[in-house]
């Protein structure tokens, strides 16, 4: 007699990942027309928060610019400041959210913040004017920033209830409050569009590190010039 040996197999499907979420931001009364880069969205646990991921994340300095402007990043994580550019740079925050000072350093090097707080970093270079970027440190490893189309996707979701959250840099804080909710995730859901108005915000100049004026012409020369 041959005996065989079955094997069975579950036919019930296993969720070895957590849920997907997408949607979309619309920009109401925007000053910058045909883009809606740049909004950070994310789920906080209702009832007591996990401890979210960190991880390592760049914000690249190149051609004068932060890249990208606005970045998300969960608690704890550490962010480089490459500097690509054939001149010094000095990346710095003293908003609320995280103070920090790279102090100012060579073309071809790099300096690293770790961010130990939830808040909203608004980055600057002390020596160029122009250079700004938006550093959001969220107390979540679910979050996502949206695309140009407004459109986002948030992976990995565990089941549960969660409290919806959205910053973007030219909302006032009654607006973004005004658009937190409440989100039960069963399994991968449309969150709908959210719309986020700019009326009331005011764009507020910033001084460099030292709370003084920038000079109307950037110090690039001399030392500042990164060549030998």
């Amino acid at each position: 007699m041959t005996l065989r040996l079955l094997t069975c197999f579950s036919l019930v499907p296993i969720t070895l990942w957590g849920a997907t979420l997408h949607g979309k931001v619309e920009l109401t009364d925007a000053r910058k027309k045909g883009s809606a880069e740049g909004v950070v969205v994310w789920l906080e646990p209702v009832g007591g928060r996990s401890a979210p991921t960190a991880g390592k994340f760049v914000l690249d300095q190149r051609n004068k610019k932060f890249l990208p402007h606005v970045m998300a990043i969960p608690v704890g994580s550490q962010v480089d400041f490459p500097n690509h550019d054939p001149i010094f740079h000095n990346a710095f925050s003293n908003f609320a959210g995280q103070p920090f000072d790279t102090g100012l350093y060579a073309p071809g090097t790099s300096q690293k913040i770790i961010f130990r707080r939830e808040g909203v970093v608004r980055v600057f270079c002390n020596i160029h004017a122009q250079m700004s970027a938006v550093i959001v440190v969220v107390p979540s490893s679910y979050f996502a920033t949206s695309a140009k189309t407004g459109m986002y996707r948030i992976e990995n979701v565990p089941a549960g209830e969660y409290t919806l959250k959205i910053f973007h840099e030219r909302a006032t804080e009654k607006t973004l409050a005004a658009l937190e909710r409440r989100v039960t995730v069963a399994g991968d859901q449309d969150l709908g569009a959210a719309k986020i108005s700019e009326t009331g915000y005011l764009e507020l100049g910033h001084k460099n590190k030292f709370g003084k004026e920038y000079p109307a012409v950037p110090a690039e020369n001399g030392p500042y010039s990164g060549k030998k």
